[in-house]
């Protein structure tokens, strides 16, 4: 996605590193950080330029992927994975599949996480804690409200 800086000459831009994935049930909330961050991407993400950097369109493709699919493929791109999940810590089948796939995720929990303005409340809350766990070997699964990032267990 080149756009022209003068008439006749193609500008470029460098490559962006996506460093977070954003789930189809936050989708609303992750239309707004592509806007202004350039390491975030959600599934039908068709890429984009932000701060002089191309983010390229993201390999999950529908909003209706099955977890057992979406979940293993973000992996292998090292991501972490942003959901909103307030029942992620009895949800049997997702942990299993953020186990089996060694997936990193942060589960945006209760009703403080309804709502795109709401979840971002939540999500500026707990950015510090969140990037602190960036780097942090998976599997693991964090719900976060606006007042703290709780591990869950996941045996």
């Amino acid at each position: 996605m080149s756009q022209p800086a003068t008439p006749g000459r193609q500008r470029t831009y460098s490559s962006a590193t996506v460093r977070f994935y954003l789930d189809a049930d936050v989708l609303g909330l992750a239309k707004i950080l592509v806007q202004i961050r350039n390491d975030v991407t959600y599934p039908g993400d068709p890429g984009g330029i932000v701060r002089k950097r191309r983010r390229a369109a993201c390999p999950v493709e529908t909003t209706d992927t099955a977890d057992t699919v979406w979940i293993p493929q973000v992996t292998s791109h090292d991501w972490l994975i942003i959901t909103r999940d307030s029942n992620i810590a009895v949800n049997r089948a997702e942990i299993q599949a953020v186990r089996n796939s060694g997936a990193r995720m942060v589960a945006l929990a209760g009703r403080e996480a309804i709502g795109t303005w709401n979840q971002l409340e939540v999500l500026m809350s707990q950015w510090r804690a969140i990037e602190a766990v960036l780097d942090t070997p998976g599997p693991f699964i964090y719900t976060a409200t606006r007042t703290r990032l709780k591990p869950i267990d996941l045996s």
